[in-house]
């Protein structure tokens, strides 16, 4: 039978004549572990293989009662496919069941996400050949990351002030502005533009383009290259006595509370404390990350455990795992409801439109420099053009570990047919 949860709009309403089943505890978490081992594809992948499971076969709820749900983590940060397990978690067994629903769906990712992260300290990249392999596939991650921008400019970025705001957040991060600035004042000057405010939106954003310009004249003209692209030439732990444990959590819990508009936006925050900030990885070692990231059942955030691991070891993998995820949860656990009806407040979801375009334009200057990081020759900029084309050419969910793959034998025959020529 349907276990409603709080008293909110989906207790109610369109929640009646849901089907939800109350099952065992061992039956929930065993479900949605099947669901995080074949987690491939992506979000949108993901989020297929949950609505037709329990929407279309077994019929937990109806289609339009999913969107809505569905439409509501959208706007809030975090992964949507792991806040959909959450809640349908919640929803057979209450809030532990969402608990075991969460921890189920990320495990596999988890666990095979840390193998590898043991696997990458332990061994490096002492061989040529491994070397050659993970410089092809960075270029492969490059392309998923423009193609990823772009997919969500797409639907973020859909007025000329979206616009605007996404290019200024652009220039603000080159220039090395804090992103808590830059989303703050792309939140307003969104919200003042739509609510009849246009004039002082005008000039709040004549402000921030004066301050940007400000910014990097005081910094001797930087553009932001070079602080994004800081220790880009290491090949092992830039620091070399770990982080604290508090501080890593904290990385990414301020990570889990900004990712607007899907994973691909806590590439910025992670990438600004760890290679900018804390300076315990190398843009090398963050794009190796996101590479065995892209070949994993799980969400893409999962990279979250490699960056803390490097970071701290096998217990800095744990803590910034679980401050990443820890929004995923809690927004769910505490109050879905009432986050619903505050999200869908007008106001609020004017300043979160432009919230999340001014991400998109962190997202972009972040490319930037990892492009400037991968792309080192006329083979890598070959390889970054064809994955690319493949990229936008194809919807299938194993695009991204295929092409991943697929750069990784382009690297080691590449390195086969120089030694052969040499």
């Amino acid at each position: 039978m349907a276990t409603p949860i709080g008293d909110g709009p989906l207790a109610t309403g369109d929640t009646q004549g849901d089907a939800i089943p109350r099952e065992t505890w061992l039956r929930l978490f065993l479900r949605f572990l099947r669901f995080g081992a074949l987690a491939w594809g992506g979000p949108v992948a993901q989020i297929a293989m949950i609505r037709q499971e329990l929407v279309d076969e077994e019929r937990w709820v109806s289609s339009a009662h999913f969107n809505r749900v569905l439409a509501v983590y959208q706007v809030l940060p975090g992964p949507e496919a792991h806040e959909l397990c959450v809640y349908f978690g919640m929803r057979s067994r209450g809030r532990w069941g969402g608990v075991l629903a969460g921890l189920g769906f990320m495990l596999p990712g988890f666990v095979l996400m840390f193998a590898l992260s043991w696997a990458y300290v332990r061994f490096g990249l002492q061989t040529q050949g491994v070397a050659a392999v993970f410089a092809a596939v960075q270029v492969a991650v490059a392309a998923l990351i423009v193609r990823a921008v772009v997919r969500i400019g797409q639907h973020v970025v859909t007025d000329r002030w979206l616009w605007g705001i996404a290019i200024g957040a652009t220039a603000a991060q080159l220039a090395g502005i804090h992103f808590g600035i830059i989303l703050i004042v792309a939140g307003g000057v969104y919200l003042l533009a739509q609510r009849q405010f246009r004039w002082l939106a005008w000039v709040l954003a004549a402000m921030a383009v004066i301050g940007v310009i400000g910014y990097a004249v005081a910094m001797g003209g930087l553009t932001g290259f070079e602080v994004l692209s800081g220790g880009a030439a290491e090949t092992g732990p830039v620091r070399r006595d770990g982080m604290p444990l508090l501080a890593l959590f904290w990385s990414g819990l301020k990570a889990g509370l900004l990712t607007f508009g899907g994973a691909y936006t806590v590439i910025p925050f992670l990438q600004r404390d760890a290679v900018m900030q804390g300076s315990w990885m190398s843009n090398t070692q963050f794009l190796d990350g996101l590479a065995l990231s892209g070949l994993l059942p799980a969400p893409l955030i999962i990279f979250s455990t490699f960056v803390g691991y490097l970071g701290g070891g096998p217990w800095g993998a744990v803590v910034m795992t679980t401050g990443i995820f820890l929004p995923a949860f809690a927004f769910t656990l505490v109050g879905h409801d009432a986050l619903e009806r505050v999200v869908h407040q007008p106001r609020i979801r004017l300043f979160l439109e432009g919230l999340t375009a001014g991400v998109v334009g962190l997202i972009a200057g972040t490319t930037l420099a990892l492009i400037r990081v991968s792309l080192t020759g006329l083979e890598a900029a070959i390889l970054f053009a064809l994955v690319l084309a493949a990229l936008f050419a194809s919807k299938a969910k194993w695009v991204i570990p295929a092409v991943i793959a697929a750069a990784a034998l382009w690297g080691w025959l590449s390195l086969s047919i120089c030694g052969v020529v040499d």
